[in-house]
């Protein structure tokens, strides 16, 4: 996933200066403890859930939502190929069949993937959902007029380079192959071991031809999932759903779909959703988040109240924040000064910087240590300690040939509170210094920050950065940050140090022909403790989520795969 298109802080902006009640323990049970779904803690169907947000759900469309996130609101009302399992912590990182009878049937080199439906699947109609119908929704999301979505396929499917859509070629794509109602087949340019993990996203949801809208279709699409539209006001910014009276349990072992009614709003200010969440008064009592977190200030007032501390759910997500070097650039291209860079880091200060504790963890290799991602693999190739070690770092730094030490820019974003902001510049230039590097920052406004760190042409030496995955595998990773035939020489590069190592690029390939996970997880983690050796970059941290929820909120469910609240698991009083 590009860190453009949802950062953490886009997940759930830090919202400050909210007045809680002040006082006591440390936060809480994480989710899925029992005393944090209340004395009452069973599950029951009935009533209204309300969802607070700051972020509308804009383009409601499942061709244009770039992954079923926004807390799963979506994925309530378009089901897919494949889903993400609905559990706590690592077991959500797992992917599951939905609207498939597996996770897919991969052809000997993983170029051929072959689906076939479940039996008695409908829409809220009544009508039978067919394969022709995800077909057309994977076609439309070709669309110009529908553009926004996960842009994989393109590259992906055989001929869909210059697709633009059913509307202006009818014809469709004949990569994807639908010889009966209920078998689906996709032809791929290369080999995808993670193709069943793609297959989550609402471009994988059905769409009937004969009810498509085009770019209306957001108002009042046709649900396949366990609720359908009630309304779509203002492009996302009050969606109110209700049960589909053809949806079957028994088709979806995934979601549980408790409430009756589920009331999204959103446009709202972070400061005034805790506020209200905390309080409780009326119909907040049944309401949830999907993108606001807590902040230290308001960490530090709900640790005094043992109730409220009960209601704060803890989230994980694949993302990395770190440093990042154009080893193009002097003294960069020193691999004994990037060395010195990752041993100076002080990770405690940083972690302080984001938040404390609470809101970060430390990194030390690239991909998030989780075992989805690395297969339990994790690396530090330059042990420093949480503090770091000034010393070793003036060491390599005499062998690089600067005994004297050297003085280097930092480039930044002036957006505080952001994970590449000032705060987080400071705290590396504090590090740095006691081993004897100088460190300029260099803050740039947001648009022009991007601008400048995400192209070839003007890359600087060494700048902040975070990545963070569509899906918990190590390819979407490594991919875009290190595969050589990923570099964008006009237009938007992530590949920062322009490494292109025909070793590494050969192991990815290899990698994206296993299509046992759990085998490939091991095998990018050895990547990523390869690559890291190099120091091409220095991990710095990877965030952590924490949200508040109504007291009469029960079964919370928080997956690492998306880091936020699951609402197709809530159920209120």
């Amino acid at each position: 996933m590009s860190r453009l298109s949802l950062s953490p802080r886009q997940l759930g902006a830090i919202a400050v200066g909210l007045a809680l009640a002040a006082g006591a323990v440390a936060c809480g049970p994480k989710s899925g403890d029992s005393a944090a779904k209340g004395s009452d803690s069973t599950p029951h169907r009935g009533g209204t859930l309300y969802v607070l947000n700051n972020q509308p759900q804009n383009n409601f469309d499942p061709a244009r939502l770039y992954t079923s996130g926004g807390g799963n609101v979506p994925s309530l009302v378009y089901r897919t190929l494949t889903t993400r399992a609905r559990a706590d912590g690592a077991a959500g990182n797992k992917v599951v069949p939905d609207l498939a009878t597996d996770t897919g049937e991969p052809s000997k080199d993983a170029t051929v993937w072959t689906y076939h439906l479940k039996d008695g699947l409908k829409y809220q109609d009544g009508t039978a959902i067919t394969t022709a119908d995800i077909k057309y929704d994977i076609e439309r999301s070709f669309a110009a007029e529908l553009s926004g979505g996960a842009p994989y396929l393109r590259d992906w499917l055989v001929g869909a380079q210059d697709y633009q859509g059913p509307y202006k070629d009818p014809k469709g794509l004949s990569s994807i192959e639908t010889p009966d109602a209920k078998t689906i087949v996709f032809h791929l340019r290369k080999s995808e071991g993670d193709f069943p993990l793609l297959a989550t996203q609402t471009s994988f949801a059905p769409v009937p031809k004969a009810k498509d809208t085009g770019t209306k279709y957001a108002e009042h699409p046709v649900s396949s999932g366990p609720y359908e539209v009630v309304s779509n006001q203002n492009n996302g910014e009050h969606i109110v759903l209700r049960r589909n009276p053809n949806w079957s349990q028994a088709t979806d072992d995934q979601r549980r779909a408790y409430p009756d009614t589920i009331d999204v709003q959103s446009g709202l200010d972070q400061a005034v959703i805790n506020q209200r969440l905390s309080a409780g008064v009326g119909k907040d009592a049944d309401a949830v988040t999907t993108d606001t977190n807590l902040g230290p200030a308001e960490l530090a007032k709900i640790t005094g109240d043992k109730a409220l501390s009960s209601r704060v759910g803890t989230g994980h997500f694949g993302y990395t924040d770190y440093i990042a070097f154009n080893p193009k650039v002097k003294p960069f291209d020193n691999i004994k000064v990037r060395e010195a860079v990752a041993y100076a880091v002080d990770r405690t200060t940083v972690i302080d910087a984001d938040g404390g504790s609470s809101l970060a963890e430390p990194a030390t290799s690239f991909l998030p240590d989780q075992a989805a991602f690395n297969g339990g693999t994790s690396s530090d190739p330059f042990p420093a300690g949480a503090g770091g070690d000034p010393a070793k770092a003036r060491e390599l730094l005499k062998e690089a040939g600067y005994p004297n030490g050297l003085t280097v820019t930092l480039t930044h974003d002036t957006n505080k509170g952001g994970e590449e902001g000032p705060e987080v510049a400071t705290a590396v230039q504090e590090a740095l210094k006691k081993a004897g590097i100088t460190v300029k920052l260099d803050g740039l406004e947001h648009n022009a920050f991007d601008d400048k760190v995400y192209s070839v042409k003007t890359e600087p030496g060494m700048f902040l950065a975070g990545w963070g995955a569509d899906w918990p595998s190590g390819g979407p990773f490594l991919g875009p940050i290190f595969d050589g035939r990923q570099i964008v020489e006009d237009g938007y590069n992530f590949n920062s140090s322009q490494l292109n190592d025909p070793a590494v690029n050969s192991e990815i390939d290899s990698i994206d022909k296993i299509t046992d996970l759990a085998a490939a997880a091991k095998r990018w983690g050895a990547l990523d403790q390869k690559i890291g050796e190099q120091a091409l970059t220095v991990p710095l941290v990877h965030p952590v989520y924490k949200r508040l929820y109504g007291k009469d909120i029960r079964n919370v469910v928080i997956s690492d795969w998306t880091g936020v609240l699951d609402i197709s698991q809530v159920a209120v009083k």
